[in-house]
């Protein structure tokens, strides 16, 4: 006689000795495997909420998804957040944005009343122009020179109350030094996440990397050391920096490539400025974020070099793909490339080491998440630090 089939909806009462213990072990070992994922899923999403850093619990949470093959969520649920709260379009800057962009047409910084030159004012995106916008001020000087300078401007004429924050940093006077993150790139490095106690003399600045290299935004690899993780990539935006200090930013495989002297390479996608104009499929929906996420305007950063070797950097509240290839090229890059996006991740800061030359002051120059400190504490994501020569 045929064995009856256990379906799991009859009732107790109905079943035989055999079939009760039968029903007993299915449900225990059902069980046993939801409390196992639940508690493996549990233990990730702790860890990753716990790591040291300080990074916010939604980047947090979205830097866990995207580990975890759940990025298109992110994507959507950005997107959706997006749609819900768009930036505003018009108004006026807040009152602490005008203040901070007035203070360079206002009071002359020292470095210039002492001789040393400033660059010539940046021609904002939108006019008029506000008093001091455009203008240059020194951030930080170094055998007087001003080294570091840094601008404000509006980022487009139509959303007109957020700031953009352009820096130049002189590489002749400058040495470049490229760091790995706690968790990204991943793996282990001689190099240290963070500029430690002790490494911090003649430090005058420091920018966040670009898309992550784990899960493949980035469109490249990351090398550091003798070490590669992902894959250098022919064509993509790098960030390469030499034995001597230096930095160049171009193609990999047509401006640089793999040389002897070379102990860094952070690429990022493609370039967005390239022989000094915008490229032409910078209206690319996808190609420089997510799916529809290149033309959002969101908090984005970027990197480029002048002719002269200098280097450009970008971080905006609002900005576009596009407004952010015209901001990097308007501010003279020959080469630009872009790097991470969202109130999470870009950040450029400068050291004031007047007063404590071992442990300079940072300042972040245009507010977002990360204090800043961020990078005197394990970063979560790769960096650059720049020190004076």
């Amino acid at each position: 006689m045929a064995r009856r089939r256990l379906l799991p909806w009859r009732h107790r009462r109905d079943l035989t000795l055999p079939q009760r213990r039968r029903r007993r072990l299915a449900v225990r070992s059902t069980l046993a495997v939801c409390v196992l994922g639940a508690g493996t899923v549990g233990w990730s999403v702790g860890e990753a909420l716990t790591y040291p850093g300080d990074d916010s619990t939604a980047a947090r949470l979205a830097g866990w998804a995207r580990e975890h093959e759940l990025g298109f969520v992110v994507d959507k649920l950005e997107n959706l957040q997006y749609e819900l709260d768009p930036p505003k379009v018009g108004g006026s800057l807040p009152s602490e944005s005008l203040a901070r962009m007035r203070a360079a047409a206002v009071s002359p910084p020292v470095a210039a009343r002492a001789g040393a030159p400033l660059r010539a004012p940046m021609r904002p995106l939108v006019a008029p122009a506000l008093p001091g916008e455009g203008v240059w001020r020194a951030l930080v000087s170094a055998h007087g020179r001003p080294v570091v300078q840094g601008t404000y401007v509006r980022p487009d004429a139509a959303h007109t109350s957020y700031e953009a924050a352009v820096a130049w940093i002189g590489a002749k006077d400058s040495r470049f030094e490229l760091h790995p993150g706690l968790r990204e790139p991943g793996g282990s490095f001689a190099v240290p996440p963070s500029i430690p106690k002790g490494q911090r003399t003649g430090l005058v600045a420091s920018w966040n990397g670009g898309f992550k290299i784990t899960d493949g935004g980035s469109r490249g690899g990351f090398h550091l050391a003798g070490k590669t993780v992902g894959e250098l990539r022919d064509g993509a935006a790098s960030e390469v920096f030499y034995r001597d200090g230096s930095i160049r930013i171009g193609v990999w495989g047509r401006d640089v490539r793999m040389t002897p002297e070379v102990v860094g390479v952070r690429q990022c996608l493609d370039l967005m400025v390239d022989g000094g104009r915008v490229v032409p499929d910078i209206d690319n929906d996808a190609k420089w974020g997510a799916t529809d996420q290149s033309r959002m305007y969101v908090a984005r950063s970027g990197v480029g070099v002048t002719a002269e070797g200098d280097v450009i950097m970008v971080v905006g509240q609002a900005l576009s793909a596009r407004t952010l290839a015209e901001l990097m090229e308007r501010a003279g890059a020959v080469r630009a490339m872009p790097l991470d996006m969202n109130r999470a991740w870009p950040s450029f800061m400068s050291y004031d080491g007047s007063r404590t030359p071992d442990d300079p002051v940072p300042t972040n120059i245009l507010d977002f998440e990360n204090p800043p400190e961020r990078y005197y504490n394990q970063a979560t994501r790769d960096f650059v630090a720049v020190y004076a020569r």
